[in-house]
């Protein structure tokens, strides 16, 4: 006895035919969707950093140098806060791209967000932790800026990883400017971790505490920098993430001059 064989009908055919048609047009709109709103994420990032720089250009006419020998910073913070009340500091990095002013807000989440003029932005804004009181009374000041792919923000602190910055020792002189006055940091330890926060602390219950904390940060470093850090220091600490946000790019420095206002 032969066995029969059913072909598909004609109605059959033309629903799969349909199907198919219906998942190339799901894919389409898919894909048309996926590809709009990347190309508004990137027309949105390079607008944000452009009105950073603009930010940027604007702040710095706030900024006065005395070109000599020993060049002289003065801010002009009165002018500044009234543009943003949270300014707190101007931040200067010798062989980078960090020469921005400095805000404080809230909490450490704001200002990831949001630049300078206080507008959504992807770039953020350079920023203290908001434990810091600026005040000359904080043991470690802490601050925050993204690692940006066009090297805005702290997207060049990651140079100070390298042997030609580490060599040249101008280069471990940072300059912080605050209402107190123009202070130097000198660069003792600069690593790149994990997404710890240990490193994250402004207070310390006692002076012992403090010199444990000073040694695990010296210890941690990737270039052997010959600079004693004790516990009747102050110091000031830089983080920002590595361009995948994985790990933390991380540069600790002592206070070694501060000229009050």
């Amino acid at each position: 006895m032969e066995k029969m064989v059913h072909l598909p009908s004609q109605d059959m055919k033309k629903k799969r035919k349909n199907s198919k048609k219906i998942v190339v047009i799901l894919l389409i709109i898919i894909f048309g969707f996926m590809l709009g709103f990347s190309l508004t994420m990137i027309v949105n990032y390079f607008e944000d950093n452009r009105e950073n720089r603009e930010i940027q250009k604007i702040t710095s006419n706030a900024i006065t140098v005395t070109p000599n020998e020993n060049e002289k910073y003065k801010v002009d913070f009165k002018t500044l806060k009234k543009q943003n009340p949270d300014t707190v500091a101007y931040l200067k990095v010798n062989n980078t791209n960090i020469e921005y002013i400095v805000v404080k807000g809230k909490d450490n989440e704001y200002y990831l967000s949001h630049n300078f003029n206080k507008r959504s932005n992807v770039s953020g804004w350079i920023f203290a932790d908001y434990h810091n009181k600026f005040d000359g009374t904080d043991k470690n000041i802490i601050i925050y800026g993204h690692n940006t792919q066009d090297g805005s923000m702290f997207g060049t602190l990651k140079n100070t990883l390298n042997e030609e910055w580490y060599k040249n020792e101008k280069n471990h002189k940072i300059m912080l400017v605050t209402n107190e006055g123009l202070s130097y940091y000198e660069v003792f330890s600069v690593y790149t971790i994990e997404t710890e926060e240990y490193y994250i602390k402004t207070e310390f219950s006692s002076d012992e505490e403090f010199e444990t904390f000073i040694k695990r940060l010296k210890f941690r470093s990737d270039h052997p920098y010959e600079v004693n850090v004790s516990k009747l220091d102050k110091i000031l600490t830089l983080s920002s993430c590595t361009i995948d946000g994985t790990k933390r790019v991380v540069l600790h420095a002592k206070l070694i001059n501060s000229n009050k206002s």
